[in-house]
Parts: C-alpha cells; structure tokens; sequence
C-alpha cells in the first residue's frame, strides 16, 4: 500500500521521531487520499499522525530481533 515508507525496523541507524513521523504522515496521506487536508480536516489529519507515531514508536521499541 505505502510503498514509499522505508523500513524503520533493523535499518543501519535506530529511527529517528522525524523517520517515524514521515512514515505515519505518508500511510495517512495515502489512507485519507489528502496530501494536504482542508482547514476542516486538518486536526483530524494530525491528529491521525500523531497516534500512529506514538503507536510505531511503541511497537519498534517492542519488537524482538535477532539483531545484536
């Protein structure tokens, strides 16, 4: 679906908040069909970044690899 969203997961470098911000902006972006949201949309549309930030951060921090 988001083709364009790099992996965060084992990359060379941990990711960063931005790394993580883009990827939630783009899967909205693609999921509400909006590249910019109208004023009226604009708070859920950030809204929407903001949680799925928080809930990437969570789950990157979460998963097990097998990575040292």
């Amino acid at each position: 679906m988001c083709r364009s969203i790099k992996q965060l997961r084992n990359a060379e470098t941990p990711a960063t908040p931005d790394d993580i911000e883009a990827a939630a902006r783009q899967f909205v972006r693609k999921v509400s069909g909006y590249r910019r949201p109208s004023r009226s949309n604009e708070a859920a549309f950030e809204q929407a970044i903001s949680e799925i930030s928080i809930a990437t951060e969570k789950l990157l921090n979460t998963l097990v690899t097998n990575r040292g």
